[in-house]
């Protein structure tokens, strides 16, 4: 079974090699937004430093100049076995031990406003691959919740802590699944951080999350909250980067 999985008496046979010349910065940055990624290109002091290849193609990582620090940032993708995969090849590329990433999230709780950060304090572990990471459990502590809280704070942007439900198939969040994760207290659902988180404990790294409420499943018929083309308070909202490098920033004082 799954739950079974985790196997920390034997070494794996393939294993991240980092590079000797591997980029050496404060914090690495990630997105899920191709949208956030040209704003980032167009409005930061950004080069390229290097590449990770996939079966789909090769894709760039950046460095970011802000501030006087370093920082990288790359473009991930959807799902917790790519999202984590892609992880784990960037870090044969550069060296740091803080990654701070968002991404959008389905809301469980209609009384959130749309567009409201949400920060995960734990996730409940309905994916593949964090159990191959970490010990089987049904959810696992966001360990720097209440860090990013403290930024957002410090900032004065309106947020809300809470649980998060991760779950490997979106098309599947059928009715009872989403009584029983808002029954436990989960505000808000999405693809990849339980296992984002287990990876970064797994290999001693410092994972600071944070999640944009869009669509709403709170409701009788799903309320997809915006307009074709329409980014602002959704996954794509360049903001959310401008919030990201400052809590880069922010956790590298």
């Amino acid at each position: 079974m799954i739950v079974n999985s985790f196997d920390d008496k034997s070494p794996s046979k393939i294993n991240p090699k980092p590079k000797e010349n591997r980029l050496k910065c404060d914090a690495c940055i990630v997105t899920f937004s191709n949208i956030i990624e040209d704003y980032v290109l167009k409005n930061y002091d950004v080069e390229q430093c290097s590449t990770f290849k996939m079966v789909t193609g090769t894709f760039p990582v950046y460095k970011i100049n802000y501030n006087g620090k370093v920082f990288a940032f790359y473009k991930t993708f959807l799902g917790a076995p790519a999202s984590v995969g892609i992880l784990e090849d960037v870090t044969e590329v550069i060296d740091t031990n803080k990654f701070v990433v968002f991404g959008g999230s389905g809301c469980l709780d209609k009384n959130i406003a749309h567009g409201k950060i949400m920060i995960p304090t734990e996730s409940y572990r309905d994916e593949g691959t964090s159990y191959h990471y970490k010990e089987a459990s049904d959810y696992i502590t966001n360990t720097n919740s209440n860090k990013v809280a403290e930024f957002m704070e410090y900032k004065k942007l309106p947020y809300v802590l809470g649980k998060n439900w991760t779950t490997d198939s979106f098309f599947r969040e059928t009715e009872n699944n989403i009584a029983k994760r808002k029954a436990d207290g989960c505000i808000s659902v999405e693809m990849e951080c339980s296992a984002m988180q287990a990876v970064c404990d797994f290999r001693e790294l410092q994972l600071f999350y944070f999640l944009t409420s869009g669509d709403l499943l709170d409701a009788p018929e799903w309320d997809q909250r915006h307009k074709e083309g329409e980014y602002a308070g959704t996954q794509h909202d360049t903001r959310h980067f401008d919030i990201a490098i400052e809590l880069a920033d922010f956790i590298t004082k």
